[in-house]
C-alpha cells in the first residue's frame, strides 16, 4: 500500500516581509497535496503536526477542510506544538470529514483500518511542551502492517518537543513511524522500524532554504520512502563574488526567493545597477559585505622591513621580463593579504 505523509504546512503563519504573493502560495500547498495524492494513488495520509501555525483563521480552516475532505481516503492528524489541541484549536472547536481521524490526546491510541490490513498509532501535543511519548511504547497488533504519526524531535535527545531517541524507534515495533517538526528532510532506519520526516512542504523564510516536498511512502516487507517535491517557490541563501552573480542566479524569470551576499575584495559593487540587471528575479535580495582591495604598494617608502620587502619587489617587477612580472606581482599580492590576516589559497 501506499502513503502520503506531510506535515508542517503552518497554515496562516504570519509571513512578514514577503508580501501577499507568498501567502497565496502557502494557501495553495494544500491543494498541491491533494494532487500528489491523487497522482500517487495513495491510500491514506499521515499529517505529523503544525497543519495550522498557531491561532487559526477562518479562511485557513476551509482551505484545509476541502482539501482534506477531497483526499476521500483515511487521513490520520496528530496536532503539535504550534496547533496544539486545546480548547480553543481547530482540532476541538471545528468540524471535520469523516474520513479524518484526529489524534487530540497526549495518550498513545491506534485505529485499524481493515481495508488495508494497516494499524495506525498516533498522540498529539496538548500544550506547547511535550514529553518523549514514545518512551517505553511498542506496537502490539494483528494487523500486517503497524505505522506511527507523531510530531516530535529526533535530533535532541532534551528536546521539549517530544524527543525521540533511536532506541524507542528500534523497539516501537512499528513498519513506519511518520513524523514533524523538522522542517528539513531526513530519514534513518533503527531496526525494522524506518523513521522519516518530510519537512516542511514549502519554505517561509531564508532559514527554510532549498527543495521541499512531501513523503510517499510504500508498504511492503519493508517500508520504504519517495520524496516528491511541490512546484512552490523556493529560498535561496547564498553568498558570491560580484562576478559570480551570472553562475549563482537564474537567467529566467523565477518567483523564487534569492537572497546574496556580496563578498570578496573590489570596487564597491553598484547595487541599483545590479537590481536593474535582475529585474527578471523581482524577490532577489542583495546584500553587500564586499571589502576594498588593499593597496599592494601602500608600504613603499616606508623605513620598516615590509617597506623594505615590498620595495625590493616592486623593483624586481620594473625591471623583470614580460614573462615573470605576473609571478612576482601574485607574490606581491599573496604577501599583502598574508599582512592583512586574510585566508590565502594559491593558485
Amino acid at each position: 500500500m501506499k502513503i502520503l505523509h506531510t506535515a508542517d504546512w503552518h497554515l496562516d503563519a504570519p509571513l512578514v516581509g514577503h508580501g501577499p504573493q507568498l501567502r497565496k502560495a502557502l494557501e495553495s500547498v494544500p491543494g498541491k497535496i491533494f494532487e500528489i495524492c491523487r497522482n500517487e494513488q495513495c491510500d491514506a495520509v499521515l499529517i505529523a503536526g503544525d497543519l495550522f501555525d498557531g491561532a487559526y483563521s477562518p479562511r485557513g480552516y476551509q482551505i484545509a477542510y476541502d482539501v482534506l475532505k477531497a483526499m476521500s481516503v483515511p487521513v490520520f492528524i496528530t496536532p503539535g506544538n504550534h496547533d496544539y489541541c486545546d480548547s480553543a484549536s481547530a482540532w476541538l472547536k471545528e468540524m471535520w470529514p469523516e474520513n479524518v481521524h484526529i489524534f487530540k490526546s497526549s495518550r498513545i491510541e491506534s485505529v485499524a483500518v481493515p481495508q488495508f490490513d494497516l494499524r495506525v498509532y498516533g498522540a498529539g501535543f496538548e500544550s506547547m511542551d511535550c514529553d518523549a511519548l514514545l518512551q517505553g511504547f511498542s506496537a502490539q497488533c494483528p494487523e500486517k502492517f503497524a505505522v506511527g504519526v507523531f510530531h516530535g524531535d529526533p535530533t535532541q535527545a532534551g528536546s521539549p518537543y517530544n524527543p525521540i531517541s533511536k532506541a524507542q524507534v528500534q523497539d516501537s515495533g512499528l513498519a513506519y513511524l511518520a513524523l514533524g517538526h523538522i522542517h528539513k528532510a531526513d530519514q534513518f532506519r533503527a531496526g525494522r522500524t524506518l523513521c522519516a520526516w518530510p519537512g516542511c512542504p514549502m519554505g517561509k523564510g531564508y532559514d527554510e532554504p532549498g527543495e521541499k516536498g512531501v513523503y510517499v511512502v510504500t508498504l511492503e516487507d519493508t517500508a520504504s520512502v519517495k520524496f516528491v517535491p511541490l512546484d512552490t517557490p523556493r529560498f535561496y541563501d547564498l553568498e558570491a563574488k560580484p562576478e559570480e552573480l551570472p553562475r549563482v542566479l537564474p537567467p529566467v524569470s523565477s518567483e523564487d526567493y534569492y537572497r546574496v551576499t556580496l563578498v570578496g575584495a573590489c570596487d564597491a559593487p553598484n547595487l541599483t545597477a545590479l537590481q536593474v540587471e535582475y529585474a527578471h528575479l523581482p524577490n532577489l535580495v542583495l546584500r553587500d559585505k564586499t571589502t576594498r582591495p588593499a593597496d599592494i604598494w601602500g608600504s613603499l617608502g616606508k623605513d620598516s622591513f615590509e617597506g623594505v620587502y615590498f620595495g625590493l619587489l616592486k623593483q624586481a617587477l620594473d625591471n623583470a621580463p614580460e614573462e615573470e612580472k605576473q609571478e612576482i606581482l601574485l607574490a606581491a599580492k599573496l604577501s599583502r593579504s598574508l599582512l592583512e590576516g586574510e585566508e590565502v589559497v594559491l593558485p
